[in-house]
């Protein structure tokens, strides 16, 4: 321990060069420089290692770091050592020098398999160059697959339109199939209860025709006549539309064609176009069948200077318009037409003044005067003319039929 105590017992290292200031200056100045070098290295090492903390084999460059400050301070020394032999003191410095350069060696050798095992500059560019070749692979791939979608889009966009509209045509369709079902309901309801009530009244008809005839062949012949006369009018006004109205000149002249056809022109129809509904029909073409039938009996086929003329038309205005019907029967001589019985004075009479103007909510009567035989009847314009869905007319008819004559 004294030896590192005592140093003047050694001679400086500037004897050794003779104190030549030349060779002095430049031997401290070399170690000098070096000292510099070797102290500036390490720190430049230790600031990269303290801002790159993912640098692999951080514990190598310490190592390194610790070499370099070790020998660039045995650099400083030997400066020191050309005036003062402190070289016990340098002698140890020297010492901790080898130790951490042999463990330097030590590691590095270590790890000499792994390092050269690591990608050298030129590697690390070829595999940087391929990624970003993938990744521009990716970037187009990616653009695409956006297009892609945005074409998925715009075309579900599209097909959520064409069904939408889809949707709007069903449901326009599927409200016009509700429409024309719920129209033909009403029909089928509508003919239906027509056909009942037609039932009703032939039914009636049926019964009162019977009550006023004794002999068979005068019943059938009657009865048919009639039911004829309803099918007839009833025919011309149900076309199978949804119109159940009829034009009385065409019902007219359906109920008078055997008339016609055998008189021709002593029987003349006078009136203006009219659209009459169902119910009106059935009850006038009774009417007329019963006329025109008593008119074949007991005037035109027995004077060939009969005439018969039927007209009608509509009176008043707004709610107080009338129908009118006139049947107007004329014999010159003025014999026949006077002693006309006209129904017999049983249910066609009945028939043509009480049923048919109760029915249709009117007033009839029926006159002989001076050769001259006049059927009037007047109604409501709107129990003839309006509405075509009162249905109750029939029924109506068949129970006046039975209640006020079917115990006559």
């Amino acid at each position: 321990m004294q030896s590192f105590v005592d140093i003047w017992q050694y001679m400086p290292h500037g004897m050794c060069l003779l104190w030549q200031p030349w060779l002095v200056t430049l031997w401290a100045g070399s170690d000098l420089i070096i000292f510099l070098s070797y102290t500036a290295i390490p720190l430049a090492l230790l600031t990269v290692l303290r801002k790159r903390q993912d640098i692999p084999f951080s514990g190598l460059v310490v190592l390194f770091s610790s070499f370099i400050l070790l020998c660039g301070l045995t650099h400083l020394m030997g400066i020191v050592t050309l005036w003062y032999p402190i070289y016990p003191w340098v002698g140890m410095l020297k010492l901790a020098t080898g130790l951490v350069s042999a463990a330097t060696a030590v590691v590095l050798f270590r790890l000499i398999p792994t390092l050269v095992a690591l990608p050298s500059p030129a590697q690390l560019s070829e595999a940087n160059s391929k990624l970003q070749a993938e990744a521009d692979a990716h970037q187009d791939t990616l653009a695409k697959l956006k297009s892609l979608v945005a074409d998925l889009q715009a075309e579900a966009a599209a097909h959520e339109a064409t069904l939408a509209k889809l949707e709007d045509l069903v449901a326009e369709r599927t409200e016009e199939l509700h429409e024309a079902n719920t129209r033909l309901a009403v029909q089928t309801r509508e003919a239906v209860h027509r056909s009942a009530n037609l039932l009703s009244v032939v039914t009636s008809l049926t019964r009162q025709t019977a009550r006023g005839h004794e002999r068979t062949e005068d019943f059938i012949e009657a009865l048919l006549g009639r039911i004829h006369s309803l099918a007839m009018a009833t025919s011309t006004v149900v076309r199978g539309d949804d119109h159940l109205s009829g034009d009385l000149a065409t019902i007219m002249r359906q109920q008078l064609d055997p008339v016609l056809l055998t008189y021709g022109k002593r029987v003349n129809l006078d009136g203006p176009p009219t659209q009459i509904v169902s119910e009106a029909a059935q009850q006038i073409s009774l009417a007329v069948h019963e006329l025109a039938t008593n008119a074949q009996k007991y005037s035109l086929s027995q004077d060939a200077a009969s005439q018969v003329t039927i007209s009608w038309g509509v009176e008043g205005a707004d709610e107080d318009q009338r129908f009118v019907l006139v049947w107007r029967e004329t014999h010159p001589t003025g014999e026949t037409a006077s002693d006309t019985p006209a129904g017999e004075g049983g249910f066609g009479t009945k028939l043509l003044t009480r049923i048919v103007p109760q029915v249709l909510r009117g007033e009839a009567t029926r006159s002989i005067d001076d050769g001259v035989l006049e059927y009037r009847l007047k109604a409501p314009a709107s129990a003839v003319l309006a509405n075509p869905e009162d249905t109750d007319t029939a029924t109506l008819a068949a129970r006046l039929v039975d209640e006020n004559f079917g115990l006559k």
